[in-house]
């Protein structure tokens, strides 16, 4: 053994220096970090029912988290490869499941929900001239617990600042020519992760919100008053994210290289990687308050490229698009089609994300397959982003009719029940005999409820239903009758997310190959910046309000204002939908610009190489013309006079 090799630093060995254990460790973090995620946007409208929040609220609520992400996103470019990636990642993830626990503690620290209506309260029936009973407290809207969940979704936030790019980055710098089969393989097991948080969002929702604070709640979960136990999902997802962030505090700062048979490294090959190793460029000698004050420069360095531009500006439409359908696509089936909230969460884990995910994997062997370069993977990706637009535009003509609701949309004998003192806050939907829904039997005018133990069955002596004979009403929102259009529906979508997803994985790799080996991590940063700060945060605002401008009757307790009660289906569709056909069509825009760019990247290179080819000729000609001169002048003074 000779002195160089004794004195070569020693590096961990085992599971912990092991590239492909990293990348199922930060799968698994990574799954666990969007299963809550998911769960969150799959329980959105559960929470916006108990709480009264509107859906601008609510989708305040689901993106704050990027709040944390963008405040502290400079620190983890000037960080990136300057500290202990792995560590950082554990830490950070720890702190995330302190803000997930944190955001199921407004049920522990409320009371219990009171909705109206309920059986022991007569169940809204009409009486003459008796006023209503309208118990008032502060603690039954949700005004108090907002700042608490918005805490939450902030630690949620902070703490999931340096997991993908301070994990991307660490696998592209040691996994070698494995990189792109390894990150398709992340990005396609974590989108599983919202995936299954859709899917527990499905089971837990199916349990009564009080379940352990009263007895078993006899309301069905079918009924539109019922609110299910929202919390329960974040204990589980908190204790997940724990869990996974442990293996974190092993790995190593630096990590021995993945080996490949069939690409032995040269010698030369070899120096050039180790002068590419994190912590050996030049800009770690820089101080914080230095990189600070560079930062706009490096900023506008970054953007400059227009490739990456591009490109990130094509991300940030598809993740905008995907950021406002994952919190309210679940709301959009439920209102639209008339499913549960459980049922519509099953549709977005089970169908929806699954395309997205196969899209995904889909793209990544494409890209290993053929080999594309950066400008076949400009090409592809406006492709397929333009055959997604063309799936996503039957979409707005695929849904149901807005139901005729008495008092809204149907003004049929209104003064029926003027006499029957109902409340403004009753909410406990029937279905009359003429097929018009009322808010609650008493605005129905019925004075007798036939019931058995288990719930009420029907609705008679219904005033505002009396043509010529006795009207009735039966319990439960009237059904539109086009539940058949369920399944076209889900199928297109399913399709688009499919096809917009094989663009994923391409256009990432386009943006780690278009940009210095020195600049990844900080590229990185500055893309996931741009994501948060023009994508998840305003994007879940957006489609909020667009959802809230198609409303058609608020609910109201305590004289103040909560959740949606009615939409008008028509707007919600268009609105909704075509906020996804705006945002896709912004990304292939953008694709073809990339592509058309380096298009002309190219010609300008193949003219730059002609000139200097035929200068280089040129130059040739001229020195072997001046030679044969020279050749021929000496010639002359040989066979001179």
């Amino acid at each position: 053994m000779t002195a160089i090799e004794t004195a070569k630093p020693r590096r961990p060995m085992g599971l912990f220096n092991n590239i492909k254990f990293f990348v199922l460790c930060h799968g698994m973090l990574q799954l666990s970090q969007l299963l809550v995620s998911g769960y969150l946007k799959g329980s959105i409208t559960t929470i916006e029912k108990r709480y009264g929040f509107s859906s601008q609220m609510s989708g305040l609520l689901a993106s704050f988290n990027e709040v944390g992400n963008t405040i502290l996103i400079v620190f983890v470019s000037y960080f990136g490869s300057r500290v202990h990636r792995p560590k950082c990642i554990g830490i950070g993830a720890m702190i995330a499941s302190m803000g997930v626990f944190l955001i199921a503690t407004p049920h522990f620290i409320g009371g219990k929900y009171n909705y109206t209506e309920s059986k022991g309260n007569n169940s809204g029936l009409c009486q003459d001239n008796i006023p209503p009973k309208e118990e008032c407290n502060p603690n039954r809207n949700g005004t108090g617990v907002y700042p608490i969940f918005l805490l939450g979704q902030l630690l949620l936030g902070i703490g999931g600042v340096p997991i993908q790019p301070f994990g991307i980055s660490y696998i592209d710098d040691y996994a070698e020519k494995s990189s792109p089969f390894y990150l398709g393989i992340l990005f396609a097991v974590t989108v599983i992760g919202p995936a299954f948080g859709y899917l527990m969002s499905s089971v837990v929702l199916r349990f009564f919100v009080d379940f352990d604070k009263t007895s078993l709640e006899k309301m069905q979960n079918d009924d539109p008053r019922w609110v299910g136990a929202w919390w329960l999902g974040f204990l589980i997802a908190a204790t997940l994210l724990l869990l996974t962030s442990l293996p974190y505090l092993f790995f190593p700062r630096n990590m021995s290289r993945e080996e490949t048979e069939e690409t032995p490294v040269e010698p030369s090959t070899e120096k050039m990687m180790e002068d590419k190793k994190p912590g050996t460029d030049k800009m770690e000698e820089v101080s914080l308050t230095e990189f600070l004050k560079s930062f706009p420069n490096i900023i506008m360095r970054t953007l400059r490229n227009p490739i990456y531009l591009l490109v990130v500006l094509a991300q940030v439409n598809l993740a905008a698009m995907v950021a406002g359908l994952a919190t309210f696509m679940g709301k959009f089936i439920e209102k639209q089609f008339s499913q549960t909230a459980s049922f519509s969460n099953t549709m977005m884990g089970g169908i929806n994300i699954p395309s997205a995910m196969l899209g995904i994997m889909a793209g990544g062997v494409i890209l290993r397959k053929l080999g594309l370069t950066v400008k076949s993977s400009a090409a592809m990706c406006t492709v397929v982003v333009f055959v997604s637009f063309t799936f996503a535009i039957p979409l707005l003509f695929i849904g149901c009719p807005t139901k005729n609701i008495f008092g809204i949309n149907d003004f049929t004998n209104q003064q029926c029940s003027n006499k029957c003192s109902c409340s403004e806050e009753a909410f406990n939907p029937v279905c009359g005999s003429n097929g018009v829904e009322f808010r609650s039997p008493c605005h129905a005018g019925c004075r007798t409820e036939i019931n058995n133990t288990e719930k009420v069955l029907n609705y008679t002596d219904c005033k505002c239903l009396e043509n010529g004979f006795p009207g009735f009403a039966l319990p439960g929102p009237c059904g539109n009758g086009c539940n058949n259009r369920l399944i076209p529906f889900m199928i297109l979508s399913s399709i688009t997310c499919f096809v917009a997803s094989l663009s994923h994985t391409t256009s990432f790799m386009m943006i780690l190959r278009t940009v210095t080996p020195e600049d990844k991590s900080f590229a990185l940063g500055i893309q996931f910046m741009l994501f948060r700060v023009l994508a998840f945060l305003p994007a879940p605002v957006l489609y909020g309000r667009a959802i809230d401008t198609a409303c058609i009757k608020w609910g109201t307790k305590c004289n103040d204002t909560t959740s949606c009660l009615y939409y008008d289906l028509d707007l919600f569709r268009q609105r909704f939908l075509g906020l996804q056909i705006f945002f896709i069509f912004g990304g292939f825009v953008c694709f073809l610009l990339s592509f058309i760019v380096l298009c002309k990247i190219q010609s300008t290179q193949k003219q730059n190489e002609k000139m200097k080819q035929m200068k280089s000729e040129s130059f040739q000609e001229m020195k072997d013309a001046k030679q044969l001169v020279s050749v021929s002048h000496g010639q002359c003074n040989t066979n001179g006079p």
